[in-house]
């Protein structure tokens, strides 16, 4: 939620384009409840989100739906077509909880796609998903990455104007 300066909050709607598969998902429903623009699409990879608006893209992955052998699941091939097509990705690994095996595919998925692009959201639900997907495509959408870096930088600026480490400094120069 976004706030408009006053005390009542503004919902913040974007338009996602949803790979047709999803249509029925329990992710899409909740987007559409919320009021976001819903477009599917079968020119996006099966299980992708992508927020045309922030440039941000994420792919979802049951882990229950694997097979025993990970590597033979097509499941490297497919992430790795989403990485070359998408700049700012993220993966959303969802398990009802993250045990021993489901910490064992991660593992083995940082390791094959590190020095990449790929950013990985374990998640145990739809909500968790819904959740990561709206907060970070909002927060790397236009207009709201200019504030925030506005923000950072009034922070920065703060910071710096009332450190004891910078007064010492001043005081060493002036000395």
């Amino acid at each position: 939620m976004m706030s408009t300066g006053s005390d009542n909050p503004v919902q913040w709607k974007t338009t996602i384009i949803v790979s047709t598969p999803l249509q029925n998902h329990g992710v899409s429903r909740m987007l559409s409840v919320q009021q976001h623009r819903i477009r599917f699409s079968d020119s996006v990879e099966p299980g992708a989100f992508v927020f045309p608006l922030s440039g941000t893209a994420f792919l979802l992955v049951h882990l229950q739906e694997l097979p025993e052998n990970v590597e033979e699941s097509g499941l490297f091939e497919k992430i790795n077509t989403f990485v070359k097509v998408h700049r700012n990705c993220f993966l959303l690994l969802q398990a009802p909880f993250h045990g021993k095996s489901e910490m064992n595919i991660l593992s083995m998925i940082q390791h094959r796609f590190f020095g990449t692009s790929l950013r990985i959201l374990p998640v145990r639900n739809n909500a968790e998903i819904v959740k990561g997907m709206l907060t970070i495509a909002k927060a790397t959408s236009k207009p709201h990455v200019d504030s925030i870096r506005d923000r950072m930088s009034l922070a920065r600026a703060h910071i710096i104007e009332s450190s004891p480490v910078w007064e010492m400094l001043r005081d060493i120069k002036l000395g």
